[in-house]
Parts: C-alpha cells; structure tokens; sequence
C-alpha cells in the first residue's frame, strides 16, 4: 500500500537502507522520513571509548579507563553476495575518501589490501594447521551434501531441526577442519538452526574452495561506523531526514477494526532515555511505520582494562517491541525462539588497543602474515565439549592498520571473540565472561604461546605487551547468535506481514526467501523491499540475487573440495 511518509523505528542498516531507497527510486523528500532510535549506528559501532553514551558504563568507569576503543563486532563483506549492499553503497559518497562512493571507497582499499590468510587455524602443539584438508569423511560428504542439494520447497523441512540434531549420527562432522572454519568465520554453534546452515550452504557454496584463505573476504577501509553508517547518517541528513536519538519506543497503538486480522499501526509510545519523559507519536493514514524488530548488539554490555562486562538480563529493546506487536497478532512470528534462549545466543568480545606495535609484530611473526589478512582461531589440544571434540577458544582480527581514522600511528587495535563465553579460560582459570580486559590480554597471550614454541616466544615479551596495552574492552552480547537460534520459518514475520497496510519488518529478524541472516546483505535487502513496498515501485526492480547453488561449476569445484 502507497505511502508519502515513514517512521522508522531503529536508525540500523536495514532501516537506513530503506530511506536512502524511498528517497533516490520512490522520489521521497528526505523530510517526510523520521528516525527514532537509541542511536544512529545500531550493531554497526566503532568508536573511542571516551565517546561512548552507554549511560551504565560512563557511570561504573572512571575517566581514566574511557581510553582506546570499541567495536562490539566486525563485519566481513563478500562482493558476489552482498549484492544489494554493494547497490546501497555505490549511492552514497564516502565519509573519508572525496570523490569517491562508499562502494568505489571499499573496492579501492580491499584491491589494495587482498585478503590471504596464512593461519586460519592454529593448534596448541602443531602451529599453523592446513586448514585445506577439511578432513570430512564419507558420512560428513553425504550429509552435506543433502543439505546443499535440498530445494527450497523443501527447507521447511529443517524447521526446529538444530545443527547437532542434523549432524546426530555423524559427531565426525564436529571435530573437521571444515566445521571450526565455518562455525568462527560465521559464528554458527551446534545448537544453531539447520535451516540456516543449510541457507549459508546455498549462497555461499562458493566457500568451499576458499574457507581456508578466506579470499573471498572484503573489507572496508576504517571500522564498520565510519566506513557504513558515517556516510548513510551524513547523506540522509543532508537529504532533510529526522534522525531523532535518545528514543525508546515502548508501545504500540493498533486500529480497532472489525477485520481482526488487520496491522495497521496509528500510534507509538517512546521514552526519552535523556530526559525519562514519555512522548507520543501519532501515525496517520499516509505514513509508513519500518521496524527493525530485533537486535544483536541489545542489552550488550561493557568493561574495561580492569573489569568484566556485568550481564544484563533485559529481554532487548527492540524484541520486547516486537513481541508485543506478536501478542496482538497471529502471524508476526515468535521473538521467545530467539531472545528467550541465552545459553544459544551469547558471547564475548574484546577491543584491544596498545600504545605499540610489539603484540601486532608478534602475532604477525607467528602467523607469517601482515596486518589486514588475519582472522585466526585457535584451537585447544584437549577435548571439551560434549561430543568429545577438541574446539575453538578464542578467535582474533587484525584489522589492517589503523582500523580508526583517529587512532595514532604507534597505537594497534585488535579485536576478539570468545564464542562460548561461559568455558574457563586456559592461562586465566574463570569463565571468559567473568575476565577482565587485563586478564583477556593475558589469556590473549597463553594461546599463542601454544602455537609458539621454543626460543623466542611470545611469553618472554608479556611484561613488555601487558604494559603497551592502553585498554581493553571487554562487551558482553546476550543476542549476538539470537538471529542463528533453532526456529521455524514462522518464527520470523515476513518484512510485509500479510494484512498489514502500514507496518514493515527489517533486519535479521525478518523472513526473506533464501538470504542467509548475520549479513550486511540481507539487513539492506529488507530495507529495499520495505522502501519498494511503500513506494508502489515493483518487486520485479529488486537488485538481482545471484544463485551459485544453481550453478554446476561453482557445484562441481565444491564437490571436488569436500574430498581434500
């Protein structure tokens, strides 16, 4: 249904993805769109410390530990899937380079900065592992290769089907070379949806022949704000856009129809989260309202060099929105399968910045690669988990330097993960979740010394890189995998529900035929549909989605590569 304005509620990607569509192909003026949101970046952070707004951390930190920066995440692109990103990007002008498109910015720094990766894997005892012998067996073939021949007729199929019920009678599958690549390079855990695995293996085949190097990895210049969100906040409110922060909206107000089935929203209550005062915003009959229902970076929290992250046990913003939109209406999927589940959707992260480049020349002498080319994991030599297979630890990125325009040219920033936050670390002897940014460091540290052995290691400069570090932040994320939780499709509403005449979906948390979530790509692909919907522009005008699971080369290269 044709509309002339739009509320957005979430100023993230997929939302401000949808405004710059309105605007340049629906021929929107950008003041007939409002943002409301907490802040203009969504999961897409990066910033010094002393900039942060969460109002807890400014409180619990002492001035003096605001130092370095923060990224709550990282993203990774990949040019033959991102295709829609790739779209939205060559639209707007970058934020740091002139003369160039944010898309034209990131095609210039990647061919300059190709990613190979060296040591995509590293074993306490062993260094670097080949990571080319994906080590699958004949059972691991033929599961595969059942779920990356299934049609999409059939994905229903897997609904509520998790990744170790799949993979049930064949455990093989979880101690492969293969299964620690893909679970750290797109964060899935066995308990994840094999639905969603089964859509990666659909659109990123492909990867079978690369995982290794992760070559067909691109990258942005700066951190994900300043080379994604800078410039879409700066184009749209140059274009005349409402971008209205400090804004949590908390209600929803429906018509009362005869027609029970029908969404259509005429009000909103929010709060102000500066003032603490209730607003009231009035939905009238041409305007849109484009929700991005669900975060991953909600409820995430912060520490510092000497203090964890404290735990928030908030059900996120805006799922608890979304799950009061599913209590009026039957079709609006079910937020409990996705935010109801911590022990599924959980990690840790760390930033950590030093004043030297000591660590960063370490790590570049143990994986015999240069900055920009790196993401590691590391892999522990005794089995932990349930299924009696050794497993990942921790993983890092080094980002090709410096990863913010700010940052100093003496000064490294890296980043990590802990996947499981909830295992004990191995040189620090408490749950990831309960370190420190020192004690992380230190962890940091203890791994690779597994993978440095003799004269020389890594452990005889520790005093010398724990005295270099000028911070690090450890972030808690309760809901960074809730978007890879076990479901079914009708967990997820669509990005147009059915009977809805107002209301639009967006983000991670909206169905889309085929898109993989966890991507760039399908948080701007629903922003597109939702601005094309409102707009009265075709479906059929959709950036095209490539299908390489149909192609029988790409196929072919894939099957010859599950027996190295």
């Amino acid at each position: 249904m044709r509309k002339n304005k739009a509320v957005m509620i979430g100023a993230g990607l997929a939302n401000m993805a949808a405004a710059v569509y309105l605007i340049q192909e629906g021929h929107w003026n950008g003041d007939q769109i409002t943002f409301y949101s907490l802040d203009d970046h969504g999961s897409n952070d990066g910033a010094p410390t002393d900039s942060v707004t969460d109002e807890y951390w400014n409180k619990n930190h002492p001035m003096e530990n605001r130092k370095g920066y923060v990224a709550r995440g990282g993203r990774m692109l990949n040019y033959r899937t991102y295709v829609d990103l790739m779209d939205l990007l060559d639209r707007v002008p970058s934020a740091t380079e002139p003369n160039m498109t944010v898309a034209e910015d990131t095609h210039d720094f990647d061919a300059k900065h190709r990613t190979f990766d060296k040591a995509r894997l590293l074993e306490g005892g062993k260094g670097i592992v080949n990571g080319s012998h994906l080590g699958l067996n004949n059972s691991d073939r033929l599961h595969l290769t059942k779920l990356i021949m299934m049609p999409d007729s059939e994905e229903e199929k897997l609904d509520n089907v998790t990744i170790a019920q799949y993979f049930s009678d064949d455990p093989h599958f979880f101690g492969t070379n293969f299964w620690f690549m893909w679970e750290t390079t797109f964060a899935f855990r066995v308990q994840s949806s094999a639905q969603e695995l089964r859509r990666y293996m659909h659109q990123m085949i492909y990867e079978f022949t690369q995982i290794e190097h992760l070559v067909g990895v691109n990258r942005t210049r700066y951190n994900q704000y300043e080379s994604i969100m800078l410039p879409l906040v700066n184009y749209l409110r140059a274009q005349g856009c409402h971008i209205v922060l400090d804004r949590l909206v908390t209600d929803w107000e429906f018509k009362d129809t005869t027609m029970q089935d029908e969404i259509t929203v005429t009000g909103l209550e929010m709060q102000n989260t500066v003032t603490g005062d209730t607003e009231h915003v009035t939905i009238d009959d041409d305007t849109a309202v484009i929700f991005t229902n669900g975060s991953i970076t909600d409820s995430a929290t912060l520490g510092d060099l000497d203090t964890p992250a404290p735990e928030d046990m908030d059900y996120g913003a805006a799922a608890s929105l979304w799950k009061k939109a599913s209590e009026h209406f039957y079709d609006l999927g079910n937020p409990d399968k996705f935010f109801a589940d911590r022990a599924a959707s959980e990690w840790t992260s760390f930033t950590l910045t030093t004043k030297d480049h000591l660590l960063l020349n370490e790590i570049t002498r143990i994986t015999t690669q240069v900055p920009g080319n790196a993401l590691n994991s590391f892999i522990s030599t005794s089995p932990i988990t349930a299924l009696g297979h050794k497993d990942i630890n921790m993983s890092i990125v080094v980002h090709h330097q410096p990863h913010f325009t700010s940052q100093k040219p003496n000064e490294t920033v890296i980043w990590g993960y802990f996947l499981y936050p909830r295992r004990r670390g191995e040189f620090v002897d408490k749950p990831y979740i309960k370190m420190t940014g020192k004690e992380m460091a230190q962890e940091l540290i203890g791994q690779l010394s597994k993978v440095d052995p003799g004269p020389g290691n890594i452990r005889d400069h520790e005093a010398a890189i724990m005295d270099s570090i000028i911070n690090n932040i450890p972030v808690h994320m309760p809901y960074a995998s809730a978007l890879f939780n076990n479901r079914a499709k009708t967990d997820r509403p669509k990005v147009i529900p059915q009977h809805s005449t107002n209301l639009a979906f967006t983000g991670e948390f909206a169905e889309q035929p085929y898109q993989m979530i966890f991507t760039e790509q399908s948080a701007v692909r629903s922003g597109e549909i939702a601005a094309y919907h409102f707009a009265g522009i075709p479906m059929a005008n959709l950036v095209k989605t490539p299908r390489y699971d149909k192609d029988l080369k790409t196929l072919a290269k894939a099957a010859k590569k599950m027996f190295k």
